[in-house]
């Protein structure tokens, strides 16, 4: 028997997907995180599911994990002292950055500060030009010079960014070779590697980033990778990245940058799969957990890819699930502002001290304590009622609020929720209408801890008419995790028009693209029935200064055989170009400045649950509850153990679906289905929202 556990580490909690691939069976777990020692947390719940479900630790063929322990680095700056060696008259580029500001409307806002002090970025004396041809050549001495400089900082890593080194590498690998020829205490991270494309600003943040987190990961991918081997010895373990693929440890270690939106990318690829599986192919996600919402789009199956974002302030320029953010989660404190208004969010009260009701300390009002409030959770508590909630710290934290607003609690409570909705759906606009889509033809597939809290309200607010809850969803992360691909993405940024002459750039950019691709292959020893490749170009029109991803190609394997001709090409960026800005030209000339190669190797075997005509006998209520769905008047529900639902089973509400790792409030009038793979179809009520 074989089993593969994902393993999604949170700020409140620590889960845990275990999957049987010759059986089907699967367990979920969750357990406490300890932002302290991520892996304890990590190792210990891992054990204890073992232990609870009788796996045999010897069993276990893949671990993978997905990790906040970067993102948390960058935001807590907790990360290495850094030097950075660039080349003569750009130190100061950190600084000068782009003129944008970090918000359109505060002039005082500034950018965080650099992650390397000024007196640690030393100038080298070097130069390639545009097209990739050495105009200067660093001598030995000034190499040597620049080195002693890093060694006398103090620095335990080294960033090495040159202008131009996209196109011709070579000067950053000979200062990195004799960097590490002279010591081996510094961890080193060239531009050149971690993402060769234009833009130096972006190139150099990027790599400023690797390497600030290389120390740091290196450890934690050492105390992670032995933990795991010592008690599963017959495992591999596989770290998730920002783009929605596992990579090898040491490739963590290499390039933890690659990590900072690692569990975000996990639940948008768990739900991916859970859209297949209920044969949904357009969805958005709304992940909501305990600090944070994440939405994503997910079309025809697919999920959307972003080459450029922002990570605690700081330019990224890598592939990335292409997910948004908002400050709303079960923590989030409501508050009023100077202006006199209600709030919620960003501001959380954490796992520590946590809402009022978690009994730990805190007093703060927060979403979870209106939906204790309101009667949605279940004063028996989470985690199957063996975390128990208090609904009268949660009376007592609200009351300041209810005073100030004449309201009751309950109402202010309500009034809370509808704030939290209200930022969320303003966040999934962005992702959709702002992109030309509309939301009303996708489904709503929420999870996270508290994503299927609030999912119907996002919903009729948007006019979306279902909802897909996933079996687990406060474990979609972890299950993410068990269906993603080996992946690698690889890069080679060439300017070029797109005619006859470019096209025959672009065959020779795919060949040495390919090489690259096949070593990394059996590098890793991908199974060959299993890869996969997809070819996407940056375009443009002549003259604009952003780019579009335009997808040209996918197979098993490509050959400049493979490539569509330039016609083709045009016509699927025009496409591109109209959905994403409502215009394009068929006559402007277009030009294509990176080309990209996805490689893919499929590591899982999942298939789906048999289907049964049987009908099950009639779901029983584990008991009957007052609930809030509106401001003013509470509604006996009935309330399901999700565990005892089975497949076809039909609900009505008004009802509460409780379970390990979630809770789903059925509102009056709608209705609940039960897939064959344990989803559950919510059909949201013609009158919805009227």
């Amino acid at each position: 028997m074989s089993w593969t556990i994902g393993v999604d580490v949170g700020g409140t909690f620590t889960d845990f997907y275990a999957f049987n691939e010759e059986t089907g069976q699967y367990h979920v777990g969750k357990t406490s995180s300890t932002p302290s020692n991520p892996e304890e947390a990590i190792l210990e719940g891992m054990v204890a599911l073992c232990e609870q479900f009788d796996i045999p630790l010897d069993n276990i063929k893949r671990v993978s994990h997905g990790t906040t322990f970067g993102t948390n680095a960058l935001i807590q700056r907790t990360g290495s002292r850094v030097a950075l060696i660039t080349t003569k008259g750009f130190k100061d580029l950190l600084e000068i950055g782009r003129q944008t500001r970090p918000h359109m409307y505060s002039l005082s806002e500034d950018h965080p500060a650099p992650l390397v002090d000024r007196e640690d970025r030393i100038e080298l004396k070097e130069r390639i030009d545009a097209a990739g041809e050495v105009v200067y050549a660093p001598k030995a001495a000034e190499i040597d010079a620049a080195i002693d400089a890093v060694l006398s900082s103090g620095a335990a890593a080294c960033a090495i960014g040159f202008l131009f080194s996209f196109r011709n590498s070579e000067h950053e690998k000979q200062v990195a070779d004799v960097l590490r020829r002279r010591t081996s205490d510094i961890a080193v991270s060239i531009s050149s590697e971690v993402q060769p494309e234009f833009r130096e600003y972006e190139r150099l943040s990027t790599t400023v980033l690797n390497a600030y987190l290389q120390p740091v990961m290196w450890h934690y991918m050492e105390s992670l990778g032995s933990g795991v081997a010592e008690r599963a010895p017959n495992s591999t373990l596989g770290i998730n990245q920002s783009s929605g693929g596992l990579m090898s440890p040491e490739r963590a270690r290499e390039f933890p940058v690659r990590t900072v939106l690692s569990g975000p990318a996990a639940g948008v690829v768990g739900a991916a799969h859970t859209a297949r599986q209920t044969g949904r192919r357009n969805i958005i996600t709304l992940d909501m957990g305990g600090t944070s919402a994440d939405v994503a789009l997910i079309r025809d199956y697919k999920v959307d890819i972003a080459f450029g974002r922002d990570v605690a302030g700081f330019p990224v320029r890598l592939p990335c699930v292409d997910v948004e953010t908002v400050g709303a989660g079960g923590g989030s404190i409501a508050w009023f502002d100077r202006d006199g208004l209600l709030k919620v969010g960003p501001i959380s009260a954490g796992a520590v001290p946590g809402p009022a009701c978690y009994a730990r300390g805190g007093d703060k009002p927060t979403v979870s304590d209106a939906n204790l409030l309101l009667g949605r959770l279940s004063a028996r508590g989470l985690l199957d009622g063996s975390m128990e909630l208090k609904p009268d710290l949660s009376r007592a934290a609200f009351q300041d609020l209810a005073d100030n607003l004449g309201f009751t609690p309950e109402k202010t409570a309500h009034g809370v929720l509808g704030i939290v909705v209200s930022n969320m759906v303003r966040t999934i606009r962005t992702i959709s209408v702002e992109r030309g889509h509309d939301p009303r033809d996708f489904v709503l597939m929420p999870f996270g801890g508290a994503g299927p809290l609030h999912a119907r309200d996002v919903a009729v607010s948007l006019g979306i008419k279902e909802m897909v809850v996933p079996a687990a969803p406060g474990i979609v992360c972890a299950h993410g995790l068990l269906v993603s691909d080996l992946k690698e993405d690889f890069v080679a940024s060439q300017r070029f028009n797109l005619d006859d002459a470019g096209m025959t750039v672009l065959a020779f950019s795919l060949s040495g693209l390919m090489e690259r691709t096949i070593g990394w292959f059996e590098k890793e020893g991908a199974p060959a029935d299993s890869r996969h490749l997809d070819l996407t170009v940056d375009a443009r029109y002549v003259g604009q200064n952003f780019e579009l991803a335009v997808p040209i190609a996918s197979g098993k394997s490509l050959s400049p055989d493979d490539l569509p001709d330039f016609g083709e090409i045009h016509a699927a960026f025009c496409s591109a170009h109209e959905l994403a800005y409502g215009y394009s030209s068929q006559e402007d000339p277009i030009e294509i400045v990176n080309i990209r190669l996805a490689a893919s190797a499929r590591l899982h075997q999942i298939a789906d649950a048999e289907h049964s005509s049987d009908q099950p006998p009639e779901p029983q209520a584990r008991e009957f509850r007052p609930v809030y769905f509106e401001a003013d008047r509470a509604v006996t529900s009935a309330v399901f153990d999700r565990a005892e639902l089975l497949p076809g089973h039909l609900i009505s509400g008004p009802a509460v679906i409780e379970q390990l790792d979630a809770t789903t409030p059925l509102y009056p009038g709608d209705t609940a289905e039960i897939t064959p793979d344990g989803h559950m179809i919510i059909k949201i009520a013609d009158n919805a929202g009227a």
